[in-house]
């Protein structure tokens, strides 16, 4: 069973932008440029998640993607990972981990906190039959501001996969069997109603 999000947490300010003030970041559009996933770094050294962000930013997807990332989990991740799972940390001696920032396409959804928490509940729901036991998924409302064509305030979803294995290898792979697992929940039918 998936472990899901115990319920929405509201956490700091997510500004998001075209380009950060250093310059050193920019935002590609994949839903524009499907191709320019060679210009996503994560993407390129993590397949699962390179056909993540193309999965959500197609589109039929309801959300677009605005940041990512992908990590092996320190010492500490991994503890408290084999707690919330209740693994035996003995056996889990890896993890990884990424999280993708949804913006939702549509304007109504992405102004209001509660559809957030509906949509949560949803996934929440549809993710738990999923036999993953070595993984779990984590998401946190963010208060957004998307500025393309023209700012707008509104909130954005955090998805965090997270996921244990006996070695690095298997803790990735168990990580993108997961992540593609939570990405079909999302473009699912079911999630959409």
């Amino acid at each position: 069973m998936l472990r899901g999000p115990q319920s929405a947490r509201l956490r700091t300010r997510f500004l998001w932008c075209l380009k950060d003030p250093d310059g050193a970041a920019a935002f590609i559009d994949l839903r524009e440029n499907p191709y320019d996933l060679d210009h996503v770094p994560e993407a390129a050294e993590h397949p699962p998640l390179m056909q993540a962000l193309r999965a959500l930013n197609a589109t039929r997807s309801p959300v677009f993607t605005a940041k990512c990332d992908a990590w092996a989990l320190g010492a500490d991740e991994l503890a408290q990972l084999c707690t919330e799972l209740d693994l035996a940390a003995a056996e889990m001696l890896a993890g990884f981990a990424s999280y993708i920032d949804l913006v939702w396409r549509d304007r109504t959804i992405f102004a209001s906190f509660h559809q957030h928490e509906q949509m949560l509940r949803r996934l929440e729901r549809l993710a738990a039959p999923l036999e993953l036991p070595t993984v779990a998924l984590d998401c946190v409302i963010r208060p957004a501001m998307v500025d393309l064509a023209g700012a707008r305030e509104g909130y954005a979803v955090s998805l965090y996969v997270k996921a244990l294995g006996v070695d690095r290898q298997s803790a990735w792979q168990q990580w993108g069997v997961g992540l593609e697992a939570v990405v079909g929940v999302l473009r699912g039918k079911d999630f959409r109603r």
